[in-house]
């Protein structure tokens, strides 16, 4: 990929790629099923993208990816987290 292509990413995200993949990375082997990894990675993105997630959101997102991760999508998350 052309580096001009991320840097045009963080101009218009605000988002550092770097940080980015290393989420990515640090996703690979990450156990799903596991509370405290769920509500980490949560935190994680929430703070990379800037946007706070409540703990009733939390648990809801984490109820969702224990319970249904093998259904689970990111319009589903997405869906979740645009809720009003």
């Amino acid at each position: 990929m052309d580096n001009g292509f991320f840097k045009n990413i963080e101009k218009k995200t605000g988002v550092n790629m770097k940080d980015v993949f290393d989420l990515a990375n640090s996703l690979q082997n990450a156990n799903f099923r596991d509370e405290k990894t769920v509500r980490s990675v949560i935190k994680r993105v929430s703070k990379l993208a800037n946007k706070p997630v409540s703990r009733d959101l939390e648990d809801q997102i984490v109820k969702t990816i224990i319970n249904d991760g093998s259904k689970l999508n990111f319009d589903t998350i997405s869906k979740m987290i645009n809720k009003k």
